[in-house]
């Protein structure tokens, strides 16, 4: 076994969510998070893309890490859009 990189969109609730301040959350809450990078949306809004490496094997765990993310203040949503062996 390995691990597992995932991918994860996070969108913040508007455009007025700091995303330096968002990223600092992001590393505090989920110590396994390896690189974010911005996307622009439109009209202002930009969402994160946060790559998590996990152990593979680890049951629920993607989704534990989803539900991390969102939950993390000044967060709306936060989806998986990719998931692979690394």
């Amino acid at each position: 076994m390995g691990d597992v990189a995932i991918i994860v969109k996070v969108m913040p609730e508007s455009p007025d969510v700091d995303l330096e301040e968002l990223k600092a959350a992001i590393k505090e809450k989920y110590p396994g998070t390896q690189d974010m990078q911005a996307e622009p949306i439109g009209f202002g809004l930009s969402a994160l893309k946060v790559a998590i490496v996990i152990p593979d094997g680890e049951a629920g765990a993607s989704e534990e890490a989803e539900q991390i993310l969102a939950s993390i203040k000044g967060v709306q949503s936060a989806e998986i859009v990719s998931l692979t062996l690394t």
